[in-house]
């Protein structure tokens, strides 16, 4: 960066009760300072709950950590974090399901300054979103769906590229904690898979401790209707392993709410055979320690998105079971080289997914083969991506005293 030690402000962290959101944080920290090690770098978070705070600072002693939500005006409400917003140069907004910080970004917008958005899912534009992204320097987008949802709106930025989702590059990891909780319930590195569920609606309304409204009442209602019939699948996959390896199976949340349901729909449900080779994890964690354990784990199948992300980046094979209602970031997985590891839950009985996981064990090169192609491609794009922020945060010459 030419010497220059640019002030970039990353709004990310959109909250900790899913692993997944915890983890787009750490990859992007880690990215920029990587691809610009004279930044220096603010993060302005909206949830750092569950010892998140305490492994950010660990592991990225040298930037400042903010949490706090956006007042009405989109902008911050400590006279701290006022003041490193105002400081900043540039803006970057993190990975998720969507511009979620878009109240945020457009206030910073307002000002003039220059932004990027790195790594998101875009499927719906109407003409306020549309008119703020055009203000961007870059959008990345973390599927080729959402790359050509953007192109169809008519999205006109001088960078409109995909790159996946920067939780890819999170490389935090707790192995002593991971090892003892191993330990603690009689798991053996490379002995047992991981197995993740999910509902098909995410319900916020209980994870917040809140009636539910109209809306999630409804939503709710599609979860419950389609609860046994969305983890069939993965009990066929875990008798068929139980039986054919007589290896173990590890239940594990990505959001804190899959806790319970990991025992109603699995655990539980297992035929007396199988049941003392199934593990339940009854505590939520982060995702350092998630990455320690997949890390040790033959592979993970999960129908959550980001749990694989983080085992694909620690090496571990992994299987992405997608409901019909998620977005569409599970496409990441075929534009990764990996189409025969994600399946779709009304479209498969769980025999596929078994046969796969059987033949990954029977033939672990080619497994490893596939996802050493997968990770040189998320490389490749992560680092052309990087590169451009990099030349974009390079070539920012605004003067702040002028926009503010």
């Amino acid at each position: 960066m030419s010497g220059k030690q640019v002030k970039v402000l990353v709004k990310s962290s959109w909250q900790s009760v899913n692993i997944g959101d915890v983890g787009h944080t750490p990859g992007l920290l880690r990215l920029i300072e990587q691809a610009m090690p004279n930044a220096d770098i603010t993060l302005w978070a909206g949830n750092l709950d569950y010892g998140v705070d305490e492994m950010l600072k660990r592991d990225f002693p040298n930037v400042q950590i903010y949490v706090q939500r956006a007042n009405e005006a989109g902008m911050p409400t400590s006279s701290d974090l006022l003041q490193a917003w105002k400081d900043a140069e540039y803006y970057i907004h993190g990975s998720g399901p969507s511009l979620v910080a878009e109240h945020a970004t457009r206030a910073w917008a307002n000002t003039g300054r220059p932004f990027g958005v790195y790594g998101v899912t875009l499927e719906s534009f109407d003409a306020n979103l549309l008119s703020l992204l055009n203000q961007a320097d870059f959008i990345f987008c973390r599927d080729t769906d959402s790359l050509k949802a953007a192109r169809a709106a008519k999205v006109q930025v001088r960078y409109l590229e995909f790159a996946p989702d920067a939780a890819f590059a999170t490389n935090d990891r707790d192995d002593a904690l991971a090892n003892a909780y191993l330990n603690s319930v009689d798991l053996a590195p490379r002995e047992y898979i991981c197995v993740l569920s999910r509902l098909r609606y995410t319900p916020y309304f209980k994870i917040q401790n809140r009636e539910p409204d109209l809306r999630e009442r409804e939503r709710q209602e599609i979860s419950e209707a389609h609860k046994e019939s969305d983890h069939e699948p993965l009990r066929r996959l875990m008798i068929d392993w139980v039986r054919e390896t007589g290896k173990k199976v590890l239940l594990c949340p990505e959001m804190t709410y899959e806790i319970e349901l990991t025992k109603e729909e699995l655990h539980d449900r297992m035929p007396e055979d199988v049941r003392p080779n199934v593990v339940w994890r009854d505590t939520y964690w982060r995702p350092d320690e998630a990455s320690s354990v997949y890390a040790n784990a033959i592979a993970v199948v999960s129908m959550e998105m980001h749990s694989p992300i983080l085992a694909c980046a620690v090496n571990t094979p992994a299987f992405y079971l997608r409901v019909p209602t998620d977005t569409c970031k599970g496409q990441m997985w075929r534009d990764l080289g990996l189409p025969e590891w994600i399946f779709e839950v009304e479209d498969t009985d769980g025999s596929e997914m078994s046969a796969a996981l059987l033949q990954l064990v029977n033939d672990p090169r080619r497994a490893q083969e596939k996802l050493a192609h997968a990770q040189s491609r998320v490389k490749h794009l992560q680092q052309r991506s990087m590169d451009i922020v990099r030349e974009c945060v390079s070539n920012s010459s605004v003067n702040v005293a002028t926009v503010l």
